[in-house]
């Protein structure tokens, strides 16, 4: 599991009506060097008065790509938002998508070149710039580029990158592995506050031993 840190260390994300599973801050910084090293960079703000604003130290974030383009970065983001779209899920979760599908074209000239052919043929399919097709237009594309080696690459990339981080854990209330601090059962594993509270016998306490 990868970990995306996003709140200071002494901040606290309640999960569940419990204290633990600290989020910490963001830690994608821009540097000068990134520019002059990597093929491409993406970067962007998180809008003010989110839940991510208020945990992260600042708003700005930034991601290096070490093979392809910013503008590449991009389209690739706007394909993982329409294959799994989320309003609350902010651009800098899937900046990672397109940061780990450039870390597979960086280390494989065959992944690198299925990439950027599948990138090349959703902009030619939208008339020039894929990333500001309206919605409608872009699902078509994607659509279309079904049962292809670049859609089944990228979709199944999207599992990972867009939902194993901390980012999407705190936009969707998830409070994150429970093991080392001594499991669900004492951590909100019966705690179904959108459900009508059960009956002792049908839902009984945990047997603590």
């Amino acid at each position: 599991m990868r970990v995306i840190s996003i709140a200071q260390d002494s901040a606290e994300v309640a999960g569940c009506d419990e204290d633990s599973g600290v989020v910490r801050k963001v830690n994608l910084p821009l540097a000068r060097r990134e520019f002059l090293k990597g093929s491409g960079l993406l970067f962007g703000s998180l809008a003010t008065g989110t839940l991510l604003a208020g945990l992260a130290p600042s708003s700005a974030w930034a991601l290096e790509l070490k093979k392809l383009s910013s503008a590449e970065g991009q389209t690739l983001m706007a394909m993982g938002r329409t294959l799994y779209p989320h309003e609350k899920l902010p651009d800098a979760v899937y900046a990672l998508l397109a940061k780990d599908l450039d870390g597979a074209a960086a280390g494989s000239a065959d992944t690198a070149k299925m990439l950027q052919d599948g990138i090349a043929w959703l902009n030619k399919s939208a008339g020039g710039d894929f990333a500001k097709a309206n919605a409608k237009k872009r699902e078509e594309i994607v659509r279309s580029m079904e049962g292809t080696a670049f859609f089944g690459t990228v979709r199944g990339q999207c599992i990972t990158s867009l939902y194993d981080n901390d980012m999407a854990y705190a936009v969707f209330g998830y409070p994150g592995s429970a093991w080392e601090k001594g499991g669900y059962i004492t951590r909100g594993f019966q705690d179904l506050k959108w459900l009508p509270t059960p009956s002792l016998e049908a839902s009984p306490k945990p047997y603590m031993g």
